[in-house]
């Protein structure tokens, strides 16, 4: 109420005059009765910055005449932590003054704009962060009347760039250097009513850039005189602005932004008709809606080398991977809740070394996932694949220890230092000098305790017949074709091979193998050879194998134990199981 009855003061100065407001009366009586002070309502790292910098103490505990509000504060706080320029001491509820916060303070703009300011001498682009800075500095000079507005927007429209609305003050300032140099004082503030600039905003501009380059003449910064490149200007000013970022919505015109807020680009933006997939922009806006104003896209590659203490980075799915020789796991990087890294494969070593040990143990040593030379290994990788060809010979699964002991094996002595491939190989070197046989295996050890032996004339490795030597091979693998026992014929012995013999199996199937046969019977047969089991095994004992076809040995000797006679197409031998 106060400011509208200063301004009611101005039509009674020399005479009687009428104030005419443009709102209701009840509208005036319901506004406080004096502006709330300027600490109370604005932004306050600029002034904490200052006052830390002055070395005058907590702004909590200064004497202020209207103290600001504590979340203020706690605002102002946080944005001086964003920008790198305190270091905050959560115990002692206190905060420093890095060295970069001291060069911030001595630059005559808002910390945020000055934080661009001072990257921009990493990456040769001091010229075009002044020129946006103290264009941010300031009310925008473009001017858009109301009943002008299509006439304005045509005239600024030269200066647009399609995706940066910041490089948009740049060919501003370019261009009117240019006209300045040309015109005379007045021609030129007549180009800036024609162009819809507002000249004492101009005048204004070009000031604070004046002073902002005398600050940076004195902090030693060079200016380029070259002009700088997209990413790297922009790069430069998102150091101000991690805050500010923005990413896409699949479906819809929004952004999601820091802190999960949600944000449209502004209409009157150069990106407001093809909105990029990630952004920053210059400030947020609420009104029926909140806005972002003074847009650019941007990389999101761009935001982790600069926003090194503001990420946070999760870890998921870590795993052996045999080409690295190391665990690896997919690391997710946030800003304030952004994923600006979604899915990178990284080295686990450095964040779990317990458990990249316990995965090199597991995977490259006792499942033998690795691709190495040592001798060792390859020993080992040997005894374990003969263990298991036993338990394939004899069809079963009880034969090798379980992976628990071979991994105790190792981890009792292995150091706890050995986490990958390469850190291996550096132990190794050193500990086999003196005990060269430290991680090999004895056969007896891979056998569990208990288990039967396996005889190789029940499982032998070849059949004869004749004078010929066929290799046999074993798999254990019910359904896979093959399952069971394979003989393997080279192509130039195939004609010499004869079919008779096969079909009495290896010593170690064969009596699973004429159960199943005399269980193939019909039943009204098979009821005069039960119990199955002890007729196999008299027959067996009978009978000298490959003397006669199988089937033939097998009817006569159940004739002459029953007096039974089984007829050749009474045995299925579609219903004996395919393994044997």
């Amino acid at each position: 109420q106060a400011s509208a009855n200063q301004r009611k003061g101005r039509c009674g100065r020399v005479s009687e005059g009428i104030c005419i407001r443009l709102y209701s009366e009840d509208d005036f009586l319901s506004r406080p009765e004096f502006t709330d002070p300027e600490i109370l309502r604005t932004n306050l790292a600029s002034v904490i910055l200052q006052m830390t910098a002055l070395g005058l103490g907590d702004i909590a505990a200064f004497p202020f005449v209207e103290a600001p509000d504590k979340r203020n504060i706690q605002d102002g706080v946080r944005l001086l932590e964003e920008l790198g320029a305190i270091t905050t001491d959560e115990q002692a509820s206190a905060y420093k003054l890095t060295a970069l916060g001291r060069q911030l303070s001595q630059l005559p703009v808002d910390p945020r704009l000055a934080r661009m300011v001072l990257e921009a001498q990493k990456h040769g682009c001091v010229r075009e962060a002044m020129i946006i800075t103290s264009a941010l500095s300031i009310q925008d000079p473009r001017e858009r009347p109301m009943d002008k507005q299509q006439a304005s927007d045509e005239k600024h429209r030269r200066f647009h760039d399609k995706e940066s609305d910041f490089l948009a003050f740049v060919n501003l300032w370019n261009y009117l250097g240019e006209q300045q140099k040309a015109l005379s004082s007045n021609a030129f503030r007549r180009l800036c009513r024609t162009d819809y600039l507002n000249y004492l905003r101009v005048r204004e501009w070009q000031d604070i850039y004046t002073q902002l380059r005398q600050v940076v003449k004195e902090l030693g910064i060079p200016v380029n005189s070259e002009p700088a490149e997209y990413r790297e200007i922009h790069i430069a000013l998102l150091t101000g602005l991690l805050s500010h970022i923005g990413m896409k919505d699949a479906d819809k015109q929004e952004y999601t932004g820091a802190r999960n807020a949600r944000f449209s680009i502004f209409p009157g933006s150069g990106l407001f008709k093809k909105p990029p997939k990630w952004v920053m922009v210059a400030e947020l806006v609420e009104t029926s809606r909140l806005w972002g104003r003074i847009a650019a896209r941007i990389d999101p590659e761009w935001v982790e080398p600069v926003a090194q203490h503001l990420i946070k980075r999760t870890y998921s799915e870590p795993h052996w991977e045999r080409a690295q020789g190391a665990v690896m796991a997919t690391e997710k990087v946030t800003v304030y809740g952004l994923p600006i890294v979604a899915a990178r494969k990284v080295n686990y070593s450095q964040i779990d070394p317990a458990l990249c040990r316990e995965l090199f143990i597991r995977h490259a040593l006792v499942e033998g996932d690795w691709q190495t030379r040592h001798a060792f290994f390859r020993e080992n990788l040997k005894l374990r694949a003969e263990v298991e060809e036993l338990e394939h010979k004899s069809r079963r699964r009880d034969i090798l220890v379980d992976d628990e002991t071979l991994f105790e094996f190792y981890d009792q002595r292995i150091s706890h230092d050995v986490i990958s491939a390469r850190h291996f190989d550096s132990w190794w070197k050193k500990v086999s000098r003196e005990t060269p046989d430290l991680l090999n295996f004895e056969k007896s050890m891979l056998i569990k305790e208990g288990a039967e032996k396996i005889s190789k004339l029940d499982y032998p490795n070849f059949w004869h017949q004749g004078n010929l030597k066929l290799r046999l091979s074993y798999q254990f693998e019910p359904g896979a074709d093959a399952d069971g026992v394979t003989v393997h014929i080279p192509l130039p012995l195939l004609n010499q091979v004869e079919e008779n013999g096969f079909e009495w199996q290896i010593p170690g199937l064969r009596r699973e193998l004429v159960i199943a046969l005399i269980k193939s019977l019909p039943k009204p047969v098979r009821r005069n050879f039960v119990p199955a089991p002890n007729y196999a095994e008299a027959f067996l004992g009978r009978v000298t194998p490959l003397e006669l076809p199988l089937l033939d040995s097998l009817e006569r000797e159940l004739r002459r134990m029953t007096g039974v006679t089984v007829d050749r197409e009474d045995w299925h031998w579609d219903q004996v199981p395919d393994h044997l």
